[in-house]
């Protein structure tokens, strides 16, 4: 599974090869700019941030929950995944998962191993992270292995697929039988709350222990909010940051964002559109006749092309490398954001 981009090569591309090929929503810059003069103090402190905090645990029904802004997804994950964990412990997570294939080792360079396990269209299941578990416990040799301290999920995950709430319920009951947390990478997030009877923020603070809403991948600049739902942010975590070269003496820009994103329920209105162009452009496919890889619910879509027809589309469309079906196949993604727009998805009709 990959994520090479196919780049441009001249003249005017269309681009569907992930949900942040453009700057930023316009209500975010205008927050942005009336904002800019105001003096606000820094690394965090700011009056945004704390208007966040009270947005997120009001949307979460979880009055405490603690919020920190960060800047980037690998960046996030690994400042949660290094703070929450022992030295001798790791982490499980699905073999497709980001922190296990795009993040260049940024976990394991904090000294924790990523502990993967075989995926089922991008998500694990309680039945594998128990006998794991189990299975370590029960050797005689575990002291002199890395222990599992964590349960890492991507909602939605590398594939676009989404964890429902009975199987956020059976994990969360696994990781609380054996005291480990549960830690939801939610980097799409916003494009999986707008599918329909998903679990809703308030269930999925209900059910991890920490889990993050990403603004970069949802019209931000740049930001991710990590939220610590049960009284359990590290203590010292803004030192912890700072230590990772993570904290912004200029904290407003990620806060200003994230609060222009909450204000009014911005998020929803951003995932509810590149849902509604998702569902256009999986409507084409089908009616064009594209194979697609799985089903996906969500603003990723992903099909199954011939390698002959590959460098043809890459000339106009640019989108995301996946991996290799077979010999003479490919497993490509296209995908549908905040910035998509109606021509985009007529235009892309009439080159499939």
């Amino acid at each position: 599974m990959g994520q090479m981009i196919f780049r441009e090569t001249g003249g005017a591309m269309l681009h569907f090869e992930n949900d942040y090929n453009k700057g930023a929503h316009p209500a975010i810059l205008e927050a942005l700019m009336s904002s800019n003069f105001e003096g606000l103090s820094g690394y965090g402190s700011d009056s945004y941030t704390k208007t966040v905090t009270e947005q997120v645990r009001q949307l979460t029904d979880c009055p405490q929950a603690e919020v920190t802004l960060l800047t980037g997804g690998t960046q996030t994950n690994q400042i949660v995944i290094d703070t929450m964990l022992a030295p001798y412990e790791g982490v499980l997570a699905a073999d497709t998962g980001h922190i296990s294939t795009h993040e260049a080792g940024a976990i394991e360079f904090t000294g924790h191993k990523v502990l993967t396990l075989p995926h089922e269209d991008g998500k694990i299941n309680a039945e594998q992270v128990e006998a794991y578990l189990k299975d370590f416990f029960a050797d005689g040799n575990h002291s002199h292995m890395v222990y599992p301290g964590m349960v890492y999920i991507s909602h939605p995950t590398e594939y676009g697929t989404l964890y429902t709430e009975q199987e956020l319920e059976a994990l969360a009951q696994i990781c609380q039988n054996y005291q480990i947390p549960l830690f939801l990478d939610g980097a799409r997030l916003v494009y999986g709350l707008a599918v329909p009877d998903s679990p809703d923020l308030a269930t999925i603070a209900r059910l991890t222990d920490i889990f993050y809403l990403g603004g970069t991948k949802a019209g931000l600049l740049c930001g991710e909010a990590v939220v610590f739902t049960k009284n359990n942010q590290p203590k010292h975590f803004v030192t912890h940051v700072k230590q990772h070269g993570a904290l912004l003496a200029k904290g407003r820009l990620l806060s200003v964002q994230f609060h222009a994103l909450l204000q009014e329920r911005l998020f929803e209105t951003i995932g509810q559109h590149a849902l509604e162009m998702a569902e256009q452009l999986r409507e084409i496919l089908r009616d064009k006749g594209y194979t697609f890889y799985l089903e996906s619910p969500t603003n990723q879509q992903f099909i199954i092309m011939e390698n002959s027809h590959l460098e043809r589309l890459g000339q106009q469309v640019a989108y995301s490398f996946w991996e290799k079906y077979d010999v003479d196949h490919t497993v490509i993604r296209l995908a549908t954001s905040w910035s998509t727009t109606q021509a985009d998805i007529d235009a892309l009709k009439s080159l499939l």
